[in-house]
């Protein structure tokens, strides 16, 4: 926060470096095999820092390490910081641990004294997280970190601990609320996925079908449409881009004719299902939806639709492409030196054949699984929901603008 403004009355602000006592890490040598064989000690570097509670490391170090090294014990109930990686470029990693652990030298440690709540200075360092990075960040080194001096002499608004431990109370309520959601759709991701693989594959029917599944050649089953753009440098243009792993179709940017370089687009209707000639072997493909109507993409996607609507649902086929049967399609249907330099040849593609059921039995299939998924994506929108909601509640609880009186009351 670090910024002068009026707190309510028996707030103060401190700096992070008067809030306790600060530790550095280290690492113990890795010639010495009794420093890290059989070790039970968490090494914690920045790559462990992926949660806000630290209970395991990657690494493991001895007893016989902590003691002749520049690491320290440290314990549980401490506050983690990373000070230098490469992820500084976006946010400072903040944790606490859980257990006793050691820390490497890309890391601090805050052990808080008395009169100073965990969860609340943790609140902190996660609310004013971007304040912090850039009061903190160090200029003009090669690898990002943190000016240890600077980040000790950030102020952070402190009410009366009391207050601290309310104010932490009512935002570890809105994280447990944040964490059942995020369970509850990594489980209907999982559903989903199941569900998707079986009646895809023909491994579960639903009721009313029996009929065997057919081969078809992709030949007989798509053909790709061109509609050209004509070209006017004056002309806004609302652009379309596809996400890697099956992420779906979504709207990228819209930029004026005189500021596209390859002059090459081409209108996307609803419906159509577009492949990324060359991301298509990461799962780049998708299906236009009604809100992307008449936008428009690059030379570098195709756009397909069905041969013949009496064979194919173009619904099913978007679904089908979500399969990891349809990802190793694309790729043997690729060529290239390295994966990520991998070109589409789409004749080759048209080539090879798919099983699939009765054009009923594929709308079925289909609507079976839309329901899936829009119950997946009301369930994104509500865990985005209660993130803004908590982020709002608390850029306002630790700067006392809300009280968690004004909450209960």
């Amino acid at each position: 926060m670090n910024n002068t403004q009026q707190l309510p009355t028996g707030w103060v602000m401190k700096p992070l470096g008067e809030l306790g006592k600060w530790y550095g890490g280290g690492t113990p040598s890795k010639d010495k095999a009794a420093y890290w064989t059989e070790g039970t000690i968490p090494w914690v570097s920045p790559k462990d820092m992926r949660h806000l509670w630290v209970s395991d490391a990657e690494d493991h170090i001895t007893e016989e390490a902590i003691a002749n090294s520049a690491t320290n014990l440290i314990p549980a109930g401490s506050l983690l910081v990373v000070t230098r990686s490469g992820i500084l470029r976006r946010l400072i990693p903040v944790a606490v641990n859980t257990v006793p652990v050691a820390i490497n030298q890309d890391m601090k440690c805050l052990r808080l004294d008395q009169g100073h709540d965990l969860h609340y200075v943790l609140f902190c360092l996660r609310g004013f997280n971007q304040s912090l990075l850039q009061y903190a960040a160090k200029v003009g080194t090669t690898v990002e970190s943190l000016e240890f001096s600077s980040l000790k002499s950030y102020k952070i608004p402190l009410p009366p601990l009391p207050e601290q431990r309310s104010i932490a109370a009512v935002l570890v309520t809105w994280d447990e609320a944040i964490q059942i959601q995020t369970k509850l759709l990594t489980t209907l991701r999982v559903q989903q996925r199941a569900l998707r693989q079986q009646l895809l594959t023909g491994a579960k029917r639903l009721p009313g079908f029996a009929d065997e599944w057919k081969k078809h050649k992709l030949s007989a089953l798509l053909r790709e449409v061109k509609r050209p753009v004509s070209w006017n440098d004056d002309e806004t243009y609302e652009l379309l881009s596809i996400k890697r792993r099956s992420g779906g179709v979504f709207y990228r940017e819209s930029l004026k004719g005189s500021e596209i370089k390859t002059k090459n687009l081409r209108t996307a209707k609803a419906g159509d299902f577009l492949i990324s000639k060359m991301q298509v072997v990461h799962g780049a493909s998708g299906l236009v939806r009604a809100e992307h109507d008449g936008r428009k993409i690059s030379g570098s996607y195709l756009a397909l639709v069905a041969k013949d609507s009496g064979k194919l649902d173009i619904n099913f086929f978007d679904f089908y492409s979500q399969l990891p049967a349809f990802y190793r399609l694309c790729y043997v249907s690729s060529y290239g030196v390295h994966i990520e330099k991998m070109t589409f040849d789409f004749n080759d593609f048209l080539r090879h054949s798919i099983f699939i059921p009765s054009l009923p039995e594929q709308q079925a299939i289909a609507a079976v699984l839309n329901t899936a998924a829009e119950e997946i994506r009301l369930r994104e929108d509500e865990l985005k929901a209660l993130r803004e909601q908590k982020r709002g509640l608390m850029q306002q609880l630790l700067t006392g603008q809300l009280r968690v009186s004004d909450i209960s009351a």
